[in-house]
């Protein structure tokens, strides 16, 4: 790496599947484990601190303690490698991780938007927490929870922080978009639903003044490299959150909603 670091940028790493042959669907999203490996060696090498996102969360809510330069890891879904080697991987390397969970998608016979794909299951949640990953709500079907009405957005992050807590024995107070997706309405459900962060996408950095339900991330794909995570890590190759929606998402978001007034909930992919 070349340059000197810039503190004030977050790195906030969005992982989803780590595997050698993912179905189409998740193929774009996934990357394979001995990337991932490098990837990860990158991370411990640059010098960061790796934290939760529930302390950077806490920091952005009562400006609790922060190293000097954090970086975050993030795994969504729940894919059937999470609770095998890439917990395992994270675990080796010393890095604690916050992962997303889509109940439907990891209990048989629930209905799931997510199209079929290996899962972990939700009874592995457990073991998440005994690699030292903290574990969050990713809904239970998988939508575009900005095109849901009221008591549709409601049941989804209801029922999918219930149905981890039961499973957990303790509160869930994490959230992740699906897709990203997310409003101000959206965001104002996530906190009355007992969330205290959420996580976006936004394929950026966060900073120390991001918004607590709106963490921006930047999402790894198949076509990145070790060298992006490393730039990255630097605080470099994306521009910094918090900053306003486009005219284009905002004009996007109108479209799906439209959509999904003809064809119902949609998934969030």
């Amino acid at each position: 790496m070349t340059g000197a670091p810039l503190p004030a940028r977050i790195p906030v790493l969005l992982y989803h599947a780590v595997m050698e042959d993912p179905p189409d669907w998740i193929a774009e999203f996934t990357v394979g484990p001995k990337e991932f490996a490098s990837q990860l060696d990158a991370v411990v090498a640059c010098g960061r601190t790796p934290v939760t996102v529930g302390t950077l969360a806490a920091h952005l809510v009562s400006g609790a303690p922060l190293p000097d330069r954090p970086v975050v890891l993030t795994l969504d879904d729940g894919f059937a490698d999470l609770a095998g080697p890439t917990a395992e991987a994270l675990a080796a390397r010393g890095l604690p991780a916050t992962a997303y969970l889509t109940t439907g998608a990891l209990t048989p016979g629930r209905p799931c938007l997510l199209p079929p794909a290996p899962m972990m299951t939700l009874a592995q949640a457990p073991r998440l927490e005994e690699y030292g990953m903290e574990v969050g709500g990713h809904t239970v079907t998988h939508p575009q929870l900005d095109t849901l009405a009221p008591n549709a957005l409601r049941r989804e992050l209801r029922d999918s922080k219930a149905a981890l807590e039961d499973v957990l024995g303790h509160e869930v107070v994490h959230l992740a978009y699906p897709h990203g997706y997310n409003s101000p309405a959206v965001r104002r459900a996530a906190a009355a639903a007992g969330y205290t962060s959420a996580v976006a996408v936004r394929h950026a950095l966060s900073s120390r003044r991001d918004e607590v339900h709106r963490i921006a991330r930047l999402i790894v794909r198949r076509t990145h490299t070790t060298a992006d995570v490393e730039r990255w890590m630097e605080g470099r190759g994306a521009r910094t959150a918090p900053y306003r929606d486009s005219p284009a998402t905002v004009g996007w978001r109108t479209y799906r909603r439209a959509r999904a007034l003809l064809r119902g909930p949609e998934f969030a992919g």
